[in-house]
């Protein structure tokens, strides 16, 4: 994530009136507590997680696990949709809004890493073990606070798990869950991360492989004919000359390039990964339009250079589409993560944009947030990936607050978020 913004809304008077008689309610008081007590117990759950592989488009046996969980904890109506989000409700009065709490099943390891849980030092190694085996214990202890300090909502919660939010899962967990359901008037993801912190922009990617094809021949006997590996240099010097605004920020990049066989052979076939981001989903079609352009005149460059019968020819195939998205920091769902980080003694920090579960909401414009669980942890993505569950139950306590704002404690403080009306 990136430095924060500068510049933030006062909180609103409704909104510090709710986090006021939150702070003072002895229920709230009592889940706060057990969410302390449940730490060590939190964090044993999240090393079990973390310890059932899932990579992206393999989270079958975790969300099998996530299932049977949710169910012995209480919560309604769980059941795995078509792509493997698991999700269920734990119902409120019926006067309030419906909103989704949720973590993401998937890993960034393949299939076969060690993910086995080590403590050193005071921490906890593990790949996974933070994002976002983090996140998804945090929706388990806090189902288990509000059971334990015997709290009804307002409105509802939709609570579980979803899969496919890292790389080329291209969020397609949240995408089918919005389009399988015209219920859901606020969102929380949770991520690993310093409680203090609120995501609430999306940064919008989309993504392309793009192969290049020739006939392919002898360097030497068959030169003069046009080559998928040069035609791919071309697009790469096309692709690094884009000049992309600085606000919103706007980036490219060529991740992966291979083709060839050996240095004395024209190559059959090249191709490239490459990644367009912005903050903005209008500038994020600005430069996807360019990038196609470009690639098409790349082509044509190289098949003009030689003016042959043989040519290369393009394939581009998009493999990430996801959605950009903004919201005002003075948004009503804002407030209350602000008002929920101060009511604990801290300073709330508003990050700028980046790309989580939240992106597909905030686009739609339903209210959305990304919320850090607590703890420390570090080496993120990596085989080193490591937590540390001191203090963590402040993330998982920041969260809750959030929560009751957003949808109400029954007969104490009405929902701060409003119900959809268009889906009524």
């Amino acid at each position: 994530m990136e430095n924060v913004e500068q510049k933030t809304a006062a909180i609103t008077e409704k909104v510090e009136q709710v986090y006021k008689k939150l702070a003072q309610n002895e229920q709230v008081k009592t889940a706060l507590a057990f969410l302390k007590e449940d730490n060590e117990a939190t964090t044993e759950e999240q090393i079990e997680l973390t310890e059932i592989e899932a990579p992206t488009f393999e989270e079958d046996e975790k969300g099998k696990w996530y299932k049977k969980r949710l169910v012995e904890l209480g919560v309604q109506g769980v059941s795995t949709d078509e792509v493997g989000n698991v999700f269920g409700v734990l119902p409120g009065s019926g006067n309030g809004p419906s909103l989704v709490v949720c973590a993401h099943l998937d890993t960034v390891f393949p299939k076969g890493t060690n993910v086995k849980a080590i403590r050193k030092n005071g921490l906890i190694y593990a790949p996974g073990i933070c994002d976002d085996g983090r996140g998804l214990a945090v929706v388990l202890t806090i189902i288990r606070a509000l059971t334990a300090a015997g709290i009804k909502t307002e409105g509802d919660l939709i609570i579980g798990a979803t899969v496919g939010e890292e790389g080329l899962g291209d969020l397609r967990g949240v995408k089918a869950l919005f389009d399988n359901r015209q219920d859901i008037d606020g969102f929380i993801s949770i991520e690993p991360g310093d409680p203090s912190r609120i995501t609430y922009l999306g940064t919008g990617s989309k993504r392309f492989n793009v192969l290049f094809t020739g006939p392919g021949g002898h360097s030497f006997g068959n030169f003069g004919i046009p080559s998928p590996i040069h035609a791919l240099g071309r697009a790469i010097a096309k692709i690094s000359d884009l000049q992309p605004p600085a606000e919103p920020k706007t980036t490219f990049n060529v991740g992966v390039i291979k083709g060839g066989t050996s240095v004395n052979t024209i190559a059959e076939t090249a191709e490239m990964l490459v990644d367009l981001r912005s903050n903005s989903q209008e500038e994020l079609e600005i430069i996807e339009s360019k990038f196609l352009h470009l690639m098409e005149q790349a082509k044509e460059e190289e098949n003009a250079r030689w003016n042959v019968e043989s040519q290369v020819s393009l394939q581009i195939e998009k493999v990430g589409d996801r959605p950009a998205g903004s919201q005002d920091n003075d948004a009503i769902i804002v407030q209350a993560a602000r008002c929920a980080t101060s009511v604990l003694g801290f300073e709330p920090i508003l990050d700028k944009a980046s790309s989580t579960d939240s992106n597909v909401p905030i686009h739609l414009g339903i209210p959305a947030l990304t919320l850090g669980g607590g703890g420390e942890g570090g080496g993120f993505h990596t085989l080193q990936e490591y937590y540390n569950p001191t203090d963590g139950h402040i993330g998982a306590q920041k969260i809750l607050l959030t929560i009751l704002g957003l949808v109400g404690l029954e007969q104490v403080t009405s929902s701060l978020l409003e119900k959809n009306k268009s889906k009524c």
